[in-house]
């Protein structure tokens, strides 16, 4: 999402730089050319004019043009705009109320409504939170069970719907249920339509009065563009929504839901989904997803998820074996699952200070599967090759193969490319290797 934005208003930049003397001419064409990008994005046309607004006045006077760096000035002063319409600092979802707190999803069926609802669930019990679930989408039984097998997988109660009684009813039942089981929070996943409806609205009112004023969250696709902000000023109008959580951020829209729908509906995003795993679920920082959008990175948001599923007793001990040239194909393989639960390649690879140019040449499909075939003729080894590659003879390699469902040609090519990569921690022997893991926090 937003390579599109990101390719234009970095061209922006690109050629403001180029340009000798900076004139009030040089900064209006960057101006319409910074609209033209955001509309394109399909950001809503009354955000566009309130951001191009902000910029102008500020590039317009002294803080560019009086600058000695004034394509930098510009660069600063669209960055803060961005971040500003965004919603500015990190919003928290606070809790005042006694628990257990109530958080009721709600938007369009298709939405990811169900598997947001497990994803915040465990977002909140690793912040040392006691969630509860329940599943209350009357209209579509598939959901109910969609809920429980999610709660089931990740270890987290859930409530035994029944969809043939009283939705309302249900959920209040639900509620005394988590708070004698000691729960703190309860994730109320509600009924969805195709489409807005006058039934649905009614329903979610009624449940959020008989609730006692439960938190409301909008799940709203970020892939549908400004449907999503339309729909969002509906449930606002309606309900009185307090956030939104905007999934499939990780997908190839324009990404114009993201900037609009915080000035638009006047809610702030709590959370973005960035894929299907349960764990892809982060909150929202404006600053970090304009850095991405600059092409600046986002180290802090991969730092987070490496300290979150990296096993720090793990990586002292790889980092000794590592030492001491004693790494090997067992090890590599626990090194492969460690990268999986980060996400993607090209997920973390986006987070980097200049991805653009980095990645410019690069197919991740094929990276990807790369590292699956990978993946596959390591675990096609016995325990015994993997820690001792040597044995690995002709006949071994066959096996391997045949059990990967890979060529010869293909584990000789993986056993040649491991080599290399041994012969390049040996280099890092005596010390090398540890400074430079401790350098990066591990």
């Amino acid at each position: 999402m937003f390579d599109q934005l990101s390719d234009k208003i970095n061209g922006v930049f690109k050629k403001l730089k180029n340009v000798g003397v900076i004139r009030e001419a040089n900064i209006q064409d960057a101006i319409r050319q910074v609209r033209m990008a955001l509309l394109e994005a399909d950001v809503h046309v009354l955000v566009v004019k309130d951001l191009l607004a902000q910029i102008k006045e500020r590039a317009l006077g002294q803080e560019v043009l009086g600058s000695n760096t004034p394509g930098q000035q510009f660069f600063k002063i669209v960055q803060s705009e961005m971040v500003r319409i965004l919603g500015g600092e990190k919003k928290n979802l606070i809790f005042t109320d006694k628990p257990p707190h109530i958080i009721l999803m709600v938007g369009l069926q298709g939405s990811g409504k169900t598997t947001t609802a497990a994803k915040l669930a465990q977002h909140y019990r690793k912040k040392g939170r006691r969630p509860y679930l329940v599943p209350a989408d009357f209209n579509r039984p598939a959901a109910v069970e969609q809920l429980k097998t999610l709660g089931r997988q990740i270890d987290i109660p859930v409530y035994d719907t029944n969809i043939k009684k009283d939705p309302i009813k249900t959920v209040k039942k639900a509620v005394k249920e988590a708070h004698d089981s000691f729960c703190d929070i309860v994730i109320v996943d509600t009924a969805g339509r195709l489409h807005i409806d006058e039934a649905m609205m009614q329903e979610l009112k009624k449940m959020k009065k008989k609730l006692d004023d439960p938190h409301v969250l909008f799940v709203a696709d970020a892939m549908t563009g400004q449907e999503a902000v339309n729909v969002a000023k509906t449930f606002h109008e309606f309900l009185t929504i307090d956030g939104v959580v905007l999934t499939k951020m990780d997908g190839d829209a324009k990404g114009g839901a993201a900037f609009s729908v915080q000035s638009v509906a006047q809610c702030p995003i709590y959370f973005v989904g960035m894929g299907e795993k349960i764990s892809e679920l982060e909150p929202f920082h404006p600053d970090r997803l304009v850095s991405r959008i600059l092409d600046y990175g986002d180290i802090m948001s991969l730092i987070e998820k490496a300290e979150d599923v990296i096993d720090v007793a793990s990586a002292e001990k790889l980092v000794k074996k590592m030492q001491q040239n004693s790494f090997d194909l067992e090890d590599f393989r626990q090194q492969l699952k460690q990268m999986k639960k980060l996400g993607s390649m090209s997920s973390m690879m986006k987070m980097l200070p200049g991805a653009k140019k980095l990645t410019q040449n690069v197919d991740f499909d094929q990276a990807e599967h790369d590292l699956k075939k990978k993946e596959a003729i390591i675990n096609s080894m016995t325990i015994k090759e993997r820690r001792q590659p040597k044995i690995l003879n002709g006949s071994r390699r066959s096996r391997i193969a045949m059990g990967s469902g890979t060529a010869v040609s293909d584990v000789n090519r993986f056993m040649k490319e491991f080599e290399q990569v041994r012969k390049m921690m040996k280099n890092f022997s005596g010390g090398k290797m540890a400074q430079m893991m401790s350098k990066m926090g591990m």
